[in-house]
């Protein structure tokens, strides 16, 4: 009993002290401005085979350095159908951080990433192939937050997603 009175313990603070490392933010991709997205992007329905958007496009000429948006533990670097070249990092706050379409990937699986860090290039893989080039970008709580579910299809799964583009229009450069 006392082992796992311990590991609750543990778990308690590792869970407290991502919440209490400070969020600092940048646009993932150098030199972007607010009219590279679309500020109605985020939940837009529908939208192609991912029936809903969960994230936020924003478009750069191909190559154009991708930077990590905060510091956070590499959890994956590979290629998806959808997301053709991706990466995810997990972030403060126990949010996952998501980079697709990427042309290159400049960091690797389990690799920490500073804010600002160069991790990849803007691209057109995956669905993405044949379209402007851009970065695929989401936020997603590992810890759902229920008061964000909305009436939508898909709806319950917004309850997990964060508005990407609230943080960009406040990013700093």
């Amino acid at each position: 009993m006392k082992l796992f009175k311990q590991f609750i313990l543990g778990a308690a603070v590792i869970l407290a002290l991502g919440f209490l490392i400070p969020e600092r933010f940048v646009n993932p991709v150098k030199n972007a401005t607010i009219q590279s997205y679309n500020q109605q992007s985020f939940w837009a329905y529908p939208w192609g085979s991912s029936i809903t958007h969960k994230g936020v496009d924003i478009f750069s000429k191909e190559g154009t350095d991708v930077l990590s948006s905060t510091g956070g533990l590499v959890l994956y670097t590979g290629e998806i159908k959808k997301g053709g070249n991706i990466i995810l990092i997990l972030g403060p706050k126990w949010r996952l951080h998501y980079y697709a379409h990427l042309k290159e990937i400049k960091t690797s699986t389990l690799a920490w990433a500073n804010r600002k860090e160069i991790i990849g290039t803007v691209g057109t893989t995956g669905n993405a192939k044949g379209k402007a080039p851009h970065l695929h970008y989401s936020i997603e709580s590992i810890i759902p937050l229920p008061w964000r579910k909305d009436d939508s299809i898909q709806g319950w799964k917004k309850m997990f997603y964060l508005n990407p583009i609230d943080y960009l229009n406040t990013a700093q450069h």
